[in-house]
């Protein structure tokens, strides 16, 4: 393989959580007197760290979203994962084929460690990720589409830049992998392939991935 690093995203790529996610934050927007549909909910927060929703919200309308706003969107998106999350299908199989290759793989996520590590329990991801593995936006104190989470978790990793590549399914992460100076491949099940623009190759089936990794 010609890459010495593999960055997963999570939300998307890992578990099926966008779905779950998106339905969940936009109904909540829509309550607390922002009509959101599920629709706007993927085009503009989806691979977005929640900082991004506070923004977004008060540069459009003026208002603030309430102090609790994350706390109480994470406490809803975690009942539906206990419920609900499943693993991306077939991501078991490409992560066994790295570890049988030799080839570190990590994630780096604009959710937060709690999000991640909840996601990974229910799906039983958490056997393929050592700790020092995950890395959130809450290490850098930026999400996607800055670069600064993707650097920080090559480096953590010992690997540079330009020989890692990261797997994502949003188009804020394509720019922030780019930005970092790594090749990205668009994972396209929920996000046409020209929605991330910039991305080396596209596959809609994780069985297609080790292919393009090389």
């Amino acid at each position: 393989m010609r890459y010495e690093l593999v960055i997963f995203d999570n939300d998307g790529v890992l578990v099926d959580s966008e779905p779950l996610s998106n339905r969940i934050l936009s109904g909540y927007l829509t309550e607390l007197g922002h009509p959101t549909t599920y629709e706007d909910s993927l085009r503009d927060y989806m691979g977005a760290a929640v900082h991004r929703v506070h923004d977004l919200v008060l540069e459009r309308t003026g208002q603030e979203l309430p102090v609790d706003f994350g706390d109480r969107l994470h406490e809803r998106v975690f009942a539906a994962f206990e419920q609900e999350l499943r693993p991306v299908p077939g991501v078991e199989d490409v992560l066994a084929d790295l570890v049988a290759e030799g080839v570190p793989y990590c994630v780096a996520s604009s959710g937060s460690h709690e999000r991640i590590r909840v996601g990974h329990r229910r799906t039983g991801l958490d056997e393929w990720f050592e700790e020092e593995w995950i890395f959130s936006s809450e290490d850098v104190g930026k999400g996607k589409p800055a670069p600064d989470l993707f650097r920080y978790a090559a480096e953590r990793m010992g690997v540079a830049a330009g020989r890692c590549v990261v797997v994502e399914d949003s188009p804020l992460g394509v720019q922030a992998a780019r930005a970092a100076g790594m090749d990205v491949y668009g994972f396209t099940a929920m996000t046409p392939a020209e929605r991330l623009a910039g991305a080396k190759g596209f596959f809609s089936d994780m069985k297609e991935l080790l292919g393009l990794l090389g």
